[in-house]
Order: structure tokens, then C-alpha cells, then sequence
């Protein structure tokens, strides 16, 4: 793979093609919204608009989240787990960001790191543990 320098990655995470990428990524997840209670398919209705807009604030520095809406729900036990739900805006944000960093930051990854990586999961790696200890490993 070729090693490249960056320099600035923040104009990368604004670029309207990263977000229109960001929103199809969002919309594909579905998802509740978040404390403002806009739905995906009402940040759709203005989708350029919304995405022109998150871009102008993140160029001018202005962006800033809105807080999570708190929901819970049940566990096994009966007692409940508290969520956060971020808005749909900041769910874009967030996954623009995630599009610029992991392609850089994942192959520095140690090949026996599972937490939150892509194509990985808590599963696979109680699986290597068991193999490695089958092989005598401790």
C-alpha cells in the first residue's frame, strides 16, 4: 500500500461528496431521530439543503451537535439501559468523518484488535482466544 503525509483532512470531511456519501450510509441504517424528532425521511424531503447546510457550518467552524435524546430500553433482567440517539444531522457528521479517518487509521490496527473495526466482533475474537488456548497458548 502507498504511505501518503496528510496534511489537513478537516476540508475532506466537508467535501459535499463525503456527505452525500455520509447521508446514503445514514439513510441505509434507518434509525429513530434524535432529540429535534426529525426523521430520515423528513431530512430527505431537503436533502441537498440539509447537507449544504451542514457543510457551511462545518467549513465556517460553526457546526456544533445538538445533545442526544435520551431513550431506554429493557434488558433481560428488567431493569433498563439508557440510549442515546443523536440527531440525524450528527449521525451524517459523524459517519463523514468515519469515511476520512478509517481508511487511514484501520490498517494501523493490530490484527488481533476487534473493538469497533469493521467486519469484526466481540464473537470473533472469544473464537481466536479459544483457538489459541486449544494450541496450548495461555
Amino acid at each position: 500500500m502507498k504511505k501518503r503525509k496528510w496534511y489537513s483532512l478537516y476540508d475532506k470531511v466537508y467535501a459535499f461528496g463525503n456527505l452525500e456519501r455520509a447521508w446514503e450510509k445514514v439513510r441505509s441504517n434507518d434509525g429513530a431521530g434524535g432529540v429535534d424528532r426529525q426523521s430520515i425521511d423528513s431530512f430527505e424531503v431537503n436533502r441537498d439543503r440539509n447537507l449544504a447546510e451542514l457543510q457551511r457550518l462545518l467549513r465556517e467552524k460553526r457546526y456544533r451537535p445538538l445533545p442526544l435524546r435520551r431513550v431506554y430500553i429493557p434488558k433481560s433482567n428488567g431493569e433498563r439501559r439508557p440510549l442515546g440517539i443523536p440527531a440525524i444531522r450528527d449521525r451524517v457528521v459523524q459517519q463523514a468523518l468515519l469515511n476520512i479517518l478509517e481508511p487511514i487509521l484501520e490498517p494501523l490496527f493490530h490484527d488481533h484488535s476487534y473493538g469497533f473495526r469493521p467486519g469484526r466482533s466481540a464473537h470473533q475474537a472469544i473464537q481466536r482466544v479459544q483457538k489459541s488456548l486449544e494450541t496450548g497458548k495461555e
